[in-house]
């Protein structure tokens, strides 16, 4: 893997095609002011090193996802991320300090199958001592709104939108196509078009409709992440909250403001609201801790972790700075950190 260090025109880019992760160079050459030559090139170069990687995934519904936390026997947390690793439901793994080895972020086509895995293919690894399961209720913020800040405001309003569905684009996507959508962009949310289409047998256009629908009505969702210790925020921690049920509406409007934040998600557990936080400073694990009880008035942190590595990130398999590797574990489908 190529060892790169990004530019100011680099985490631009970055930030750009976070709005839009499918937007054609010549789209994004005016707001960026560089040429699409040189964006195309700037990207590969990105892509290559492994810190940036664009992921296409479904949403799902609440009830399908889960975060999952696992302790390990003594020296046995690396071995068994590895493992689990290999599961295309598993969609992250983090490893954390604290009062767990392992965080998992779970998707799943649907709740019979979080029952599957959490009753019978977690103790397919017999390192596992211990684990404890959040099942998601609703996703608050995610962090495929979570944005660089490196463009101006004037910048971020010439990023061209998604294109809508063509006026006489089918309405709805077949079942087999739209996993065969899911799976190519899972791989690589930039795949072009034409590729899909030969590998699903259809026409170009077919596939261009499909992936308009399925943006449009929230069955494909798109984002562009970056390798962690390359941006501004190098700690990575996570919150795990009591917070009372009237403050929750709060969340809503508020979450989107406060730059940290990556991922905040309502639990059927012993918390209500667990999130994850992308931090400046080691510090700052506590005073971001004291914001949230400032923020949210009655409210408990009633545990914190902070991660120490990623494994595996939306299937991406990841390394020890925290850089795509190239091997992408398909995944199944919520909202992932």
């Amino acid at each position: 893997m190529q060892d790169y260090e990004p530019d100011d025109v680099d985490f631009s880019l970055i930030h750009a095609l976070q709005i839009e992760p499918r937007a054609s160079w010549k789209a994004l050459a005016p707001a960026l002011a560089v040429d699409p030559v040189t964006l195309s090139r700037r990207y590969q170069r990105l892509r290559d090193a492994g810190l940036i990687w664009i992921t296409g995934y479904d949403a799902g519904t609440p009830g399908r996802g889960a975060l999952i936390e696992i302790e390990c026997a003594p020296g046995q947390s690396v071995a068994t991320a590895e493992a689990i690793s290999e599961d295309p439901m598993v969609a992250s793994i983090d490893f954390t300090a604290g009062g767990r080895d392992l965080l998992l972020t779970l998707m799943a086509e649907d709740s019979a199958d979080t029952s599957r895995f959490l009753l019978h293919r977690l103790g397919e690894y017999p390192a596992i001592r211990r684990a404890r399961t959040h099942l998601i209720t609703e996703v608050l913020f995610e962090a495929g709104n979570w944005r660089l800040r490196t463009l101006s405001a004037e910048q971020v309003a010439k990023v061209p939108a998604a294109r809508p569905p063509r006026p006489r684009a089918a309405r709805t996507v077949a079942p087999g196509l739209k996993r065969l959508i899911h799976h190519q962009l899972g791989i690589d949310g930039r795949a072009p078009t034409t590729a899909i289409a030969e590998r699903a047998g259809v026409s170009n256009q077919r596939i261009t409709d499909a992936i308009a629908t399925m943006r449009r009505d929230g069955s494909l969702r798109l984002r562009t992440d970056i390798a962690r210790s390359y941006s501004e925020w190098p700690i990575y921690a996570w919150y795990f909250m009591q917070v009372p049920a009237p403050l929750v509406e709060r969340l809503r409007t508020s979450l989107g403001k406060i730059e940290e934040v990556r991922l905040a998600v309502l639990v059927a557990s012993e918390y209500n609201l667990i999130m994850a936080v992308w931090l400046r400073t080691l510090n700052d694990v506590h005073r971001f801790e004291l914001l949230l009880e400032k923020l949210l008035p009655g409210s408990r942190v009633a545990d914190r972790s902070v991660v120490m590595q990623i494994g595996k990130h939306l299937g991406h398999i990841l390394d020890d700075r925290g850089r795509a590797t190239g091997p992408v574990v398909s995944m199944i489908s919520p909202a992932p950190t």
